[in-house]
């Protein structure tokens, strides 16, 4: 018999059924069950004033749940290192690692005497051995943390002497000086914005000093009318030297000249130097502290150190980076210029073949990520109508490319091999008529 005259919203289905849903009950799992119940809630009231079908009320409900994992996006903007990213993609050893150090682990534990043992000592046994300059190494959550630590631990009611040139932002409007002064530290800022002389850091240094700092500004250059003081000449002021290297280069790379290592500031001198893990090393967000015996335990052994210290999963990965030079940064860097085109050519005759009328131009791909200033790779991409850019953007498999003068470019330079397919599903999922 007919309903036909029947209050249409009789027809919305219960909670506890949508509760029951299958689609629903493994978003229960991952995202809670309150939030799933209060996602149902809005479906249905949403059913009962006609915005929507009845029967649509459990994809609505879904729809409006985050996602249960952040979005695996293909990064094809050319940006190595892209901020917006989570800069460095893991190695397929750090993430072998990081799922191995899920469960129980023995990051803590010697097994073999059944007792406490140093945290992390993988990770930083790799990172020594990385680095032989250093006599002592330490793992912070990040590059600041690194350096607040050292500030708290070595410059409390003390001065920093730091050139006005390298007092730095460091993005999202954290400024260096807000940062260092925050630990209690007082500033000593020496020279010009262009210039700073040797003479400069000597007047300043005395008694007070905790430490001199030198900062490399690795997200922006000055040039011209300029002068800098090298590590190797502040190292004879007879107090420490700290150099924030901040890229997480370890040892020198002739594709970066101007970036500085950890390896030869250490030889130059320098007392500790800090840096990321997430940057040119290419694994986790971590803090580096490579330096002199007696430093790096007085901030290990510090009790800021503790509020600091790196999760057992950041250790695994930055381990297995460490034991895996071959990262994705590193070829992403160093990726032959002649095969990637060859590439993009491959996949934009795939596209032809399906209809789609794509070029392929020639690129200038950046490291990004803070480092390597004014370095340009050459690269090359597909272009694409500008069209494209916001249904990849969105689209079941986020793609992010960048746009040039009204074209959408799909740099493959950091884009796996593998994912090709990927992502020529993900154009042919836009609509054509180019």
């Amino acid at each position: 018999m007919s309903d036909g005259g029947a209050d249409p919203r009789r027809r919305v289905p219960r909670t506890d059924a949508l509760l029951a849903e299958p689609s629903l009950v493994a978003a229960a799992v991952t995202v809670g069950r309150d939030r799933v119940r209060r996602a149902v809630r809005q479906a249905q009231e949403r059913a009962r004033r006609g915005e929507i079908e009845p029967a649509a009320v459990p994809d609505a409900a879904l729809a409006a749940l985050p996602p249960s994992v952040p979005r695996v996006v293909l990064n094809a903007t050319g940006v190595v290192l892209h901020t917006n990213l989570g800069r460095a993609a893991l190695s397929e050893a750090a993430l072998a690692a990081v799922t191995a150090a899920a469960g129980y682990t023995d990051v803590e534990l010697d097994l073999g005497t059944g007792r406490r043992a140093r945290r992390g000592r993988d990770a930083l046994d790799a990172l020594a051995a990385a680095v032989p300059a250093a006599e002592a190494v330490h793992v912070v959550n990040n590059g600041a943390a690194a350096l607040v630590l050292a500030a708290t631990a070595l410059a409390a009611d003390a001065e920093i002497v730091v050139s006005r040139g390298e007092l730095v932002e460091i993005g999202d409007g954290f400024r260096l000086p807000d940062l260092l002064t925050s630990t209690g530290a007082r500033l000593r800022e020496v020279g010009t914005t262009n210039r700073t002389t040797l003479a400069d850091y000597a007047a300043a240094v005395g008694p007070g000093t905790g430490f001199v700092l030198k900062v490399h500004p690795s997200n922006f250059r000055v040039t011209g009318f300029t002068s800098a003081v090298p590590v190797r000449r502040l190292a004879g002021l007879g107090v420490p030297v700290v150099a924030d290297i901040g890229s997480g280069l370890l040892v020198s790379d002739p594709l970066l000249p101007d970036e500085p290592d950890a390896a030869s500031t250490l030889r130059a001198g320098a007392a500790l130097v800090t840096a990321s893990g997430d940057k040119l090393l290419g694994g986790p967000q971590a803090g580096l502290l490579l330096g002199t015996a007696e430093l790096v335990e007085r901030l290990r052994r510090h009790p800021l150190a503790r509020a600091v210290r790196v999760d057992k999963l950041t250790l695994a990965a930055l381990a297995g980076t460490l034991g895996d030079p071959a990262t994705p940064t590193r070829r992403a860097l160093h990726v032959d210029a002649a095969a990637l085109r060859e590439r993009t050519e491959r996949l934009r005759d795939a596209l032809a073949a399906e209809g789609r009328k794509v070029e392929v131009v020639s690129s200038v791909a950046v490291v990004g990520g803070g480092g390597a200033p004014g370095v340009e790779l050459d690269s090359w991409a597909l272009s694409l109508p500008e069209r494209y850019a916001g249904p990849l953007r969105t689209g079941d498999q986020p793609v992010l490319g960048r746009v040039v003068r009204g074209r959408l470019l799909l740099d493959l330079r950091c884009v796996p091999e593998r994912a090709d397919g990927l992502l020529r599903a993900a154009v042919l999922a836009v609509p054509g008529d180019d």
